[in-house]
Formats: structure tokens, C-alpha cells, sequence
């Protein structure tokens, strides 16, 4: 008799035949995210859940899945979950890292760029039939050739932003727990950083130390020429207090790709025309998601077949 799973959404083929060969799979019918009442309704009689970051996996969901031998993880990062709920029940959880280091630093330069040179503004302005010819002082942005660029949190993502700076003749600075001794890029403090950078990349996971850690001190020290990018976690940085940084010019715009309180966003973002406002889709191109969703799949099947997973997020429950 196959295993059970529950997959919370829709996944890209080829990644349900997958799970179809080896599992009994019961999938969210609706496209959107199920709140976690729903959650807890569905995974009673569950070997395996395959859920994704949207997903609010705590204790009582966790409690509830009384079979679960693993849950699986849609991304790479696994702040959704309470790892030592899972971690005491010895289930382990799955996550999908590496794949998306190409697709989300791709992004955080579309995002560079973007605000930089106020593409977003310029769309709508000529879709708007407001374009009568070229002018002197029309859309004047900054340069991001020779400027400098700050990367806060040196990890695979962030190696990859800097790679992509070489092109523009970039300075790179960075911050990071340890130095990484990257050849082309400065290690210094997160305060050099950001008086330094005229654009500030943010790319370091989601800890009760990094919440808010750009916050209205770190916007102060900021130039008034810099742009912020976050394409990490929402909760990095405190959206109030971006938002007064926007709207009273502290910093010259922001490119986000993600949101403190994800989906909502705070009500006066949307009337700023100084921010690029993304819907998380850092990882979204047709070739990463169908490869996190194949790894996902094969990290749940290895589990329950008894063999290492790719990647884990809590291994001292296989030993």
C-alpha cells in the first residue's frame, strides 16, 4: 500500500507524476493559500506533507499530523515551520536550497535596475500616452555603473548579486556572521555598509536577530542617493519605517520583492512612485520552480524509502 501525502498547492509538473508513483496524493483544489485550520483537517491519516512557505506549520499542525513521517518544504527557507516541534517528534522537515540562487539574484538586479532608472514610472507614463518626444529632464534616475553596491548576508544568493556586479565595474562591500573572504568584495560592519553603498542588497534568512534589522536608525545612515533592495524576508526590514524613509526622502527608492506582514502591504507603499513593488517571484521563472518542485518531491519520497534527503533543515532526527 502507497504512503500518504498532502501537497497544501499545486505543484509544476513533472514533480505530482512523481509523487503520483510513489504516494496516495491528496492536493489542495483550490490556487490559493489554506489557513491552518484547514491544514490540521487534512493531514490526520498523512505519511508526508509537502508544504509551502506561505504555509503556517506550528505546533498544532504539526500535533495534528499524528503520522507524519516528514514534511517538505517549497523553498529554501523553512521559517514557516516550527522546526522544534518537528525536530522533537523526529520528523524531518525538507528544503529546497541552491536551485533558486541564480533566479533570485537575476531578480534583485531586475529590481537594481528598475527603480535606478525608474522603468516601472517610465511604463505607465508612456502607456498612459503621456510621451511627446525626448527630453532634457524627463525620468532622470541614478547610475548604477561604478556605483557601490552593499550585500547584507554573504550566502549563495548574495555571491551571486556580486558575481553580476562585476559586469557594471561595481565596488562591493558586504556584511555578513563571518568574513567569507570573497576576492572583490570588502568585509566590513553593517553601519560602513550602509553609509557607504548607494544601493543596499538584502539577502541575509529571517532570525530573531535579522528581524527589523534595517530599521528607522539604519535608513538614517543611509545615503539620500541610496536604493534598498530586499528580496529575502519581509520581516528584515520594519516597512514603517521604510515608508517614512520614502516618503520624506531619506533614501532615494526601494525595490521589494518581498513584505513584513506577506501578502499585505503597508496601505501607503502603493501610493509611492519612489518604490518597485514586486509580488514575490524571486524564484519564479518555469526552470527553477519545476526544479524545486522536483526536489521537494524527492526529498519526501528518499524519507520515507529510509535515505538522505537532498537537502534537511533539522539532520540530528536521522541520526
Amino acid at each position: 500500500m502507497k504512503p500518504n501525502i498532502f501537497v497544501t498547492r499545486m505543484l509544476p509538473e513533472p514533480s505530482m507524476t512523481k509523487l503520483k508513483t510513489y504516494f496516495n496524493v491528496t492536493i489542495n483544489p483550490d490556487d490559493r493559500v489554506l489557513d491552518k485550520h484547514e491544514i490540521i483537517e487534512a493531514i490526520p491519516n498523512q505519511d508526508a506533507l509537502l508544504c509551502l512557505l506561505t504555509d503556517t506549520i506550528d505546533n498544532t499542525v504539526i500535533d495534528a499530523g499524528k503520522k507524519l513521517k516528514v514534511i517538505s518544504n517549497y523553498a529554501v527557507g523553512f521559517n514557516n515551520i516550527d522546526i522544534k516541534t518537528a525536530t522533537a517528534r523526529h520528523i524531518p522537515v525538507c528544503i529546497t536550497p541552491g536551485i533558486l540562487t541564480n533566479a533570485t539574484a537575476d531578480l534583485t538586479w531586475a529590481l537594481i535596475l528598475a527603480i535606478a532608472r525608474r522603468v516601472v514610472e517610465s511604463d505607465k507614463f508612456t502607456r498612459e500616452g503621456l510621451f511627446n518626444g525626448w527630453a532634457p529632464n524627463l525620468f532622470l534616475g541614478g547610475d548604477v555603473t561604478g556605483k557601490t553596491l552593499g550585500i547584507v548576508g554573504m550566502g549563495r544568493i548574495g555571491q551571486a548579486v556580486a558575481k553580476r556586479a562585476m559586469g557594471f565595474e561595481m565596488k562591493v562591500v558586504y556584511t555578513s556572521r563571518t568574513d567569507k573572504k570573497i576576492s572583490n568584495a570588502q568585509f566590513v560592519s553593517l553601519n560602513e555598509l550602509l553609509e557607504v553603498s548607494d544601493f543596499v542588497s538584502l539577502h541575509t534568512p529571517l532570525t530573531s536577530e535579522t528581524k527589523h534589522l534595517i530599521d528607522t536608525d539604519q535608513f538614517h545612515r543611509m545615503k539620500k542617493t541610496a536604493y534598498l533592495i530586499n528580496t529575502t524576508r519581509g520581516p528584515v526590514v520594519n516597512e514603517l519605517a521604510l515608508l517614512d524613509a520614502l516618503k520624506t526622502n531619506i533614501i532615494a527608492g526601494a525595490g521589494l520583492d518581498v513584505y513584513e506582514k506577506e501578502p499585505l502591504i503597508t496601505p501607503g507603499l502603493l501610493a509611492l512612485d519612489n518604490v518597485v513593488l514586486l509580488p514575490h517571484i524571486g524564484s519564479a521563472t518555469v526552470e527553477t520552480r519545476t526544479k524545486m518542485a522536483i526536489l521537494a518531491a524527492e526529498n519526501a519520497i528518499a524519507i520515507l524509502q529510509g535515505q538522505k534527503p537532498h537537502a534537511i533543515a533539522n539532520p540530528e532526527v536521522l541520526t
